[in-house]
């Protein structure tokens, strides 16, 4: 399957930081929001998290590492939402998906945005977390992710499993006024990221998107 004509970005947070993300103006990197007074729930692998920080780095920007990006899927309903609903024991959050929510951004209005600031940027063809993955910084090789793989919703078993989880990297931040829109659980999540937004200048639409659950 060829690259989509407009392709879509997803990141997902719990609902408990959109208001800090919306105050700042940004979502931050993992490296950067260690800097930074804790603001919600963090969900996630912590020993994943390290290694992103600390161990990996991309190959189209030397000495960048993966954890001073922030992150997003080219998919919703994503591998990691799966571990988080099913309360996988590596994880410090066992709150389930209900309360997690996807921002969804354009990719290529997120480069232009890099491109304008100087800020590196970069996509891989595989999960960025493991210690083999291969990154490219050209879109016009988007077509070498396996698009087959990140929309299919039977992604059990290698190598799909690990291609479905294709990252785009932003380096440091991402702008928040660049999220077009907010897909949520049900009604009471939609309720709740309402409110933590209402005196946010910018304000996507909030969509309750059960198919990108489990």
């Amino acid at each position: 399957m060829p690259a989509p004509a407009a392709p879509k970005i997803y990141h997902i947070v719990h609902v408990d930081k959109l208001a800090a993300i919306a105050a700042d103006e940004f979502l931050f990197s993992d490296a950067e929001m260690a800097k930074r007074p804790a603001n919600g729930t963090i969900i996630g692998m912590n020993e994943i998290k390290a290694r992103r920080m600390n161990e990996l780095t991309l190959t189209s920007h030397f000495g960048l590492h993966v954890g001073h990006c922030v992150p997003f899927y080219f998919c919703p309903r994503s591998v990691m939402l799966y571990l988080i609903h099913r309360q996988n024991t590596k994880l410090n959050y066992q709150g389930g998906q209900e309360l997690i929510v996807h921002l969804v951004a354009d990719l290529k209005a997120g480069v232009d945005w890099a491109n304008a600031i100087g800020r590196r940027w970069a996509f891989t063809l595989s999960n960025a977390g493991s210690y083999y993955f291969e990154d490219r910084c050209d879109l016009k090789q988007l077509d070498e992710v396996d698009w087959d793989a990140v929309q299919t919703n039977q992604w059990s078993g290698s190598p799909t499993k690990e291609r479905k989880q294709a990252e785009f990297l932003v380096e440091g931040s991402y702008p928040w006024h660049l999220v077009e829109q907010i897909g949520v659980f049900n009604q009471a999540v939609s309720q709740i990221a309402g409110q933590s937004i209402a005196g946010a200048q910018h304000r996507p639409p909030i969509h309750i998107r059960n198919d990108w659950y489990y």
